[in-house]
């Protein structure tokens, strides 16, 4: 599959990485000449310029990857970037660092495929392993390992039960879970799933759109 990447920061980076050990077809936009040099000595086609320019994309290639991540630091530049590929028929993924207010959430969400929080899995990380939990490997962010959020639809078969009583195909698990458009956290034993919750998953590579299907109620729950 092909991707582009917009920002070659943390986030960028590791994504950029994750894909290309996987053997898909990687290129990346960023402004700053220093992350280019080093995302093409990494081996990955890149762009210099700016990921809200529909110039720069279309130089990238946007009109023939099969998904965009607007994965800088600047939230507009992200969604900017994801619009550009929506038009272009990509799948969006929009990286968003800090908690907005709900009609803020809201406006993002509703035009963009997935929505990541790379600071709340990072807290919901150190949580975990505060309480005794064993969250190296989403630490490590192998290519092992993808991480998500997913919003449970209305008529999913599991609205209604804990949590912690939600089994899903292959290894994948939930590590976090958030109410409506509040943060997320570990779930307690006694959290149950409402309609329209986020569930942040970890899953093999693969095994994500069978996990959107079972939470959908299309897959064998």
């Amino acid at each position: 599959m092909k991707f582009l990447i917009v920002g070659y920061g943390r986030v960028g980076i590791r994504t950029a990485r994750i894909l290309q050990s996987e053997g898909h077809e990687v290129t990346i936009v960023d402004n700053d000449p220093a992350k280019v040099e080093r995302a093409r000595e990494a081996g990955f086609t890149t762009i210099q310029g700016d990921g809200n320019e529909e110039s720069v994309l279309e130089e990238a290639g946007v009109a023939s990857v099969d998904a965009i991540g607007g994965l800088t630091g600047d939230l507009n530049t992200n969604f900017t970037a994801c619009m550009i590929g929506k038009e272009h028929g990509c799948r969006t993924v929009l990286r968003i660092d800090a908690d907005y207010r709900e009609e803020i959430y809201e406006k993002y969400a509703a035009d963009v495929d997935e929505i990541i929080y790379p600071e709340r899995l990072g807290a919901a990380g150190a949580k975990t392993a505060l309480l005794g939990g064993d969250f190296n490997v989403l630490a490590d962010l192998t290519e092992q390992l993808s991480v998500a959020s997913i919003r449970v639809p209305d008529g999913s078969p599991f609205v209604g039960k804990r949590v912690v009583e939600v089994e899903l195909p292959g290894d994948a698990h939930i590590y976090a879970h958030g109410s409506g458009h509040e943060p997320m956290t570990i779930p307690l034993p006694q959290t149950t799933i409402e309609p329209g919750d986020s569930l942040a998953v970890m899953a093999d590579p693969g095994g994500l759109d069978d996990v959107r299907a079972t939470l959908r109620g299309d897959a064998p729950a």
